[in-house]
C-alpha cells in the first residue's frame, strides 16, 4: 500500500484520526466530512467536485447508490458534445488517436479522483461498521495484509475493488490452453481474461532444446509459465519484481501441481544463466501506470520492452529462440511510431525468425462507444520469435 499515511478528520466535535490506504497513492483528503442516508447525490457531488470527503456513517446499500448516482454524473458531463472546428474545406479534421488516448486517461484520472471522495472506515480486524453490509475481512487481508488492530479509511470505490478480486483469486478463470483448469488471480496482479497471448504461446513450436528449460520474463500470474509447463516444458524459471505477482504465480504453480516444474524467483527481468526458450508478455502500452493493476497494462517509455530485447542475447542459450508476445496497440494510437519495434529488435542484436498473430476476442473491440474504440477493433496481439543475429 505504500507509504504509510494518517487521515484527520472532526466528527461530533472530536478530533479522530485513522490509517489512510490507498492503492493509487492519492494523498489523504485534507477535508473530510462525515455523511449518511440524509446526503443527496447532487449535494454529494457538489461537495466532493469541491475537494470535500465524504465519510460515510449510513447503510451500506445506500453506499453503494450513491456511488453509482455520482458516477452518472461524472459520466453524463463527460458526455455533453463538444463542438469540433472543422477544416478549411468544411470537412471533419483527421482522428487524433494519441490525443483521444490522453483526453481518455484524463477523463478516467478525473473519474478515479471524485468517486474515490467517498470514504468508508475499517476498525482494526478489517470489519465494516456499517448497516447491511459484507463480511470484508477476508478480502482485506488477502489484499493488505492481515489486520493489525488499527482502523483504516479506503475509498469505497477501493474495497469494492478488493471484495471483486477476491471472487476472482476464489473462483478463478478457467484458460482453455490449460484444458479448462483456472488461473487464480490475486489482487493487484494482471487476470489471464485476454486469451490472445496465452493461445499464442500454447500454440507456437517449441524451438530445438526447449522443452529442458523456458524462462518466463515477468510472469504475474504464471500462466504462461503454467502452459509452458503443460507443454512439456521440464523447467520453467518465472520472474517477476512484484511481491503480490511472485506470491500469486507461486500459489498458481502448486493448485496445477506443477510446482516440481515451476520455480518463481524475484528479479528485475531475467534469472542468470541462459535458456533455450525465453519468454516474455510485457506491458502493451507506454504510458504511465496509475495502480499497481496498471503496471500490467502500461510501461513508461516502453521500459520492459526495450531491457527484454537489449538483454536477451546474453540469455539465450546457443541456437536458442526469444518469444515476445506484444500487442500493437501502441502504435495504432500513434503512442509508439510504426517499424520502431522492429528497430529495436536490430539495435539489440536480433532478428525475427517468425510471427504469429491473433486478432482481438475482449469486449471492448466490438464496443462503438469505447472512447478506444478503432484502435481497439483494428488490433493485432504478435508472438515475435526472435534469435541472435549472429
Amino acid at each position: 500500500m505504500g507509504e504509510r499515511r494518517t487521515l484527520h478528520w472532526v466528527e461530533d466535535g472530536t478530533d479522530r484520526w485513522a490509517r489512510w490506504r490507498s492503492e493509487s497513492g492519492a494523498k489523504p483528503p485534507g477535508r473530510v466530512l462525515a455523511a449518511d442516508d440524509r446526503m443527496r447525490a447532487d449535494a454529494a457531488y457538489k461537495l466532493v467536485c469541491e475537494g470535500t470527503a465524504l465519510l460515510w456513517r449510513g447503510d451500506y446499500q445506500n453506499a453503494r447508490q450513491l456511488l453509482t448516482a455520482l458516477g452518472a454524473r461524472v459520466d453524463r458531463k463527460a458526455r455533453r458534445p463538444r463542438a469540433r472546428a472543422r477544416t478549411s474545406s468544411g470537412t471533419e479534421p483527421a482522428a487524433e488517436p494519441q490525443a483521444d488516448f490522453h483526453r481518455h486517461r484524463a477523463r478516467q484520472a478525473q473519474r478515479a479522483r471524485i468517486l474515490g471522495m467517498l470514504l468508508v472506515e475499517l476498525d482494526g480486524g478489517y470489519a465494516l461498521p456499517l448497516r447491511r453490509a459484507p463480511e470484508v475481512a477476508d478480502a482485506c487481508a488477502a489484499a493488505l495484509g492481515p489486520a493489525d488492530g488499527e482502523p483504516s479509511v479506503l475509498s469505497l470505490r477501493e474495497l469494492l475493488g478488493l471484495l471483486g478480486a477476491w471472487e476472482w483469486q476464489r473462483n478463478g478463470v478457467p484458460v482453455p490452453a490449460l484444458g479448462g483448469e483456472r488461473i487464480h488471480p490475486s489482487y493487484g496482479v494482471f487476470s489471464p481474461v485476454r486469451g490472445e497471448y496465452v493461445d499464442l504461446v500454447a500454440e507456437e513450436p517449441l524451438p530445438a532444446g526447449g522443452t529442458e528449460l523456458a524462462y518466463d520474463v515477468g510472469t504475474g500470474t504464471g500462466v504462461l509459465a503454467a502452459v509452458l509447463a503443460r507443454r512439456g516444458v521440464r523447467r520453467v524459471l518465472a520472474t517477476d519484481s512484484d511481491p503480490r505477482a511472485l506470491a500469486c504465480a507461486a500459489e498458481n504453480a502448486e493448485r496445477l501441481g506443477m510446482a516440481d516444474r515451476i520455480t518463481v524467483t524475484r528479479a528485475d527481468l531475467f534469472p542468470p544463466g541462459r535458456a533455450p526458450l525465453v519468454v516474455c508478455n510485457p506491458p502493451w502500452l507506454p504510458a504511465k501506470p496509475t495502480s499497481p493493476l496498471e503496471r500490467a497494462v502500461y510501461d513508461p517509455g516502453s521500459r520492459m520492452v526495450r531491457g527484454f530485447l537489449s538483454g536477451l542475447t546474453a540469455h539465450l542459450a546457443p541456437g536458442g529462440e526469444g518469444w515476445l508476445i506484444l500487442s500493437d496497440l501502441a502504435e495504432r494510437l500513434e503512442l509508439r511510431e510504426r517499424g520502431e519495434l522492429e528497430h529495436w529488435i536490430r539495435t539489440a542484436g536480433l532478428r525475427v525468425l517468425g510471427r504469429g498473430d491473433r486478432r482481438p476476442r475482449h469486449p471492448r473491440a466490438a464496443d462503438p462507444d469505447d472512447p478506444l474504440h478503432a484502435a481497439r477493433a483494428a488490433e493485432v496481439t504478435s508472438l515475435w520469435r526472435l534469435a541472435a543475429a549472429v
